[in-house]
């Protein structure tokens, strides 16, 4: 049962925003209505399917506890949800380590009457390592375990003491984080639990916020190539203390290691390897071993969450254990991101059956897969709009499609250009329906994408400080255990593609293939590896002159590779696994493997060395010379 039927069979939850009388039916949308009440529908050959309304299982605002200060310490207040739930806590020692992370004390409270009560003052005497006695002042970390053992969150409250009682002090409840690092500039990230004027110190200048917000995002500027600069982030007569390092200049050519992989949404075998929504386990092995290998940064290219989730407060949820997951080390170096598919927010859509239609949510601007996705991450801009104005936007006078911002982007560090795509735009998860609801075909790169991909292509080709182009999107080109029925050849059938407004795209998926194959491959030179997911398994695929590419009966034109180039999948950051499965390119296809994988990249100069580790044992997987 591939990923993207999952929901079909089940009755999940969804969720109506208050104004929802005042959202209108996207035109992009077919056989969508909306009622007197505001409540949206689809009718299809006179059957009706409702949208489905019951609430999440649980949400950020709900996990993160609105704490109090006592007397005795911290209360947080779960809700009845929560009863009889387990809640781990122990400082966060700031300084002590380079990666703080909470130090679990041998006590445990458990959730009585919705709420549990942290009692800081145990946590004197030979307990108190941080000084909070002296200081007055401290952070705990604190982890929220289900009744049923399932781990849901893990949260920080900053605490004072004044007059003999605790209160909850300006805490960074995520963050801070080094985004878009270039030679001259970074942006640090993080989020309060107050709305305050944060901001950065960098040397002898200081940075800050201009309005009072939760969310910052401070630029930081003025900077020299390739040089390490210590910074602190102060808030609310706070700080902590981190460092970062720019990029060198642009073809400086100097060595330099990235890492990559994905699909880190959550696994089997209990513990951490599904804290809600993500594997942490592995994810902390692969961030402590890439900041062993010291990366310059790191490339994530989706399935972070489990997702596929139509409340925004459950997907912020899964979101934040990601972000907790790979904070200690995102403190230092950057992680760009990218989406898949399990980060699918969806609106949810069942007939009297229980048969379902699921669309990405709306409305679009704030509601949908890639607005929230924006939300939650810093990443660069330089996209594509949306895909309004192409041949079938609905309407050209409005706004009809979800935007591409920090979703579909380049970025460059010395003589390599990675640009990211999104092949999960506008994605339905209900496959067969879309027909019917129209939406976006999962690992379908829509014709507002792919003409931006080929001008960004034609201006690095054109740039003589890149040498080497690595283009990543979530869904393999050529699959090979586990989305052979779909990824960018379901099954070798050209049908399938999106629709839009009831219309179906001119290209199928495999011509559509076949035109990305063509401008990575014969238009570009530069571009050394395409670097996938989607498939939770690690293998390397030769795209070149040899490569059987087409089912055996294929009637549209065919195209022919005049160079090799190689996808290299690495989904195996945590996700369930997914076995070998045969394909006409299945001769071209080594290495793979079912381990958890970590993929470098080593560059100098021309060359360009990979090297695969499993994070968990540290034995090597693969290492290939791609140029």
């Amino acid at each position: 049962m591939k990923c993207y039927f999952f929901f079909l069979f089940l009755g999940i939850a969804t969720y109506f925003p208050s104004s929802a009388q005042e959202v209108e039916v996207p035109s992009v949308y077919s056989n969508l209505y909306k009622n007197e009440e505001g409540q949206f529908y689809f009718e299809v050959d006179g059957k009706r399917y409702d949208e489905v309304i019951t609430p999440p299982n649980y949400t950020l605002d709900q996990l993160t506890g609105d704490p109090k200060g006592t007397q005795k310490g911290i209360v947080l207040n779960f809700g009845e949800a929560l009863e009889g739930a387990k809640v781990y806590f122990g400082f966060i020692p700031y300084g002590d380590s380079k990666h703080p992370q909470p130090v679990y004390f041998k006590r445990t409270v458990i959730v009585e009457n919705g709420v549990a009560e942290i009692d800081i003052l145990q946590l004197a005497g030979k307990y108190d390592m941080v000084g909070w006695e002296k200081k007055r002042k401290g952070t705990i970390g604190y982890r929220v375990q289900s009744k049923k053992g399932t781990l849901l969150y893990d949260g920080k409250v900053s605490f004072k003491v004044e007059s003999s009682s605790f209160i909850v002090d300006c805490t960074i409840m995520e963050g801070p984080f080094v985004n878009n690092v270039t030679p001259k500039s970074a942006i640090i990230s993080f989020t309060t639990n107050q709305k305050i004027i944060a901001s950065v110190k960098v040397g002898d200048k200081t940075f800050s916020g201009k309005k009072p917000t939760r969310n910052h995002e401070v630029e930081i500027n003025g900077l020299s190539p390739n040089t390490q600069y210590e910074y602190v982030v102060e808030y609310s007569g706070n700080e902590q203390n981190y460092s970062f390092k720019t990029a060198p200049k642009l073809g400086s050519r100097m060595p330099f290691t990235f890492a990559y992989a994905s699909d880190s949404r959550n696994g089997q075998g209990g513990g951490e390897r599904n804290l809600y929504g993500t594997n942490f386990y592995i994810m902390k092995k692969i961030m402590a071993l890439a900041n062993f290998k010291q990366a310059s940064f790191f490339q994530f290219s989706g399935d972070l969450i489990n997702g596929y989730l139509p409340d925004i407060g459950e997907i912020n949820l899964q979101y934040a254990n990601w972000k907790r997951a790979v904070e200690p080390f995102g403190h230092y170096f950057p992680i760009y991101k990218s989406m898949g598919n399990h980060e699918s927010l969806m609106r949810v859509f069942k007939d009297k059956e229980n048969h379902g239609i699921y669309i990405d949510r709306f409305p679009f601007n704030t509601e949908s897969t890639e607005a929230i996705f924006a939300k939650n991450f810093v990443l660069p801009e330089n996209g594509p709009l949306s895909e309004d104005d192409s041949k079938y936007d609905p309407s050209k006078k409005e706004i009809d499609f979800p935007s591409y911002k920090e979703n579909v982007y380049y970025y460059c560090y010395d003589n390599v250009a990675i640009v990211v795509l999104n092949s999960n735009y506008l994605y339905a998860p209900s496959t067969d329906q879309i027909p019917f609801s129209s939406g976006g075909l999962h690992a379908y790169i829509m014709d507002q994408q792919l003409e931006w991909l080929k001008l960004t292509l034609k201006t690095l080709e054109k740039d003589n400080n890149i040498d080497h182009i690595f283009i990543t999107q979530h869904t393999p080109i050529f699959p090979n255990g586990g989305h052979v029925g779909d990824d960018m050849w379901y099954n070798g059938n050209n049908d399938f593609r999106p629709y839009v407004n009831g219309q179906m795209l001119e290209k199928g998926i495999i011509e559509r293939r076949d035109q990305l194959l063509d401008l990575i491959v014969n238009k570009s030179n530069k571009v050394v590896a395409i670097l996938t997911g989607d498939e939770h398994n690690y293998a390397r695929t030769e795209i070149g002159t040899k490569t059987n590419i087409y089912p055996e009966s294929y009637s549209y034109k065919k195209i022919k590779l005049k160079r090799t180039v190689h996808q290299i999948n690495n989904g195996a950051a945590g996700a369930p696994y997914y076995a070998q499965e045969e394909t006409p390119w299945t001769p071209m296809v080594s290495g793979f493997t079912t381990q958890n994988a970590l993929v470098f990249f080593h560059i100098e100069g021309n060359k360009v060395e990979m090297e695969v580790l499993n994070p968990d044992t540290l034995e090597e997987v693969d290492r290939l010379v791609l140029r």
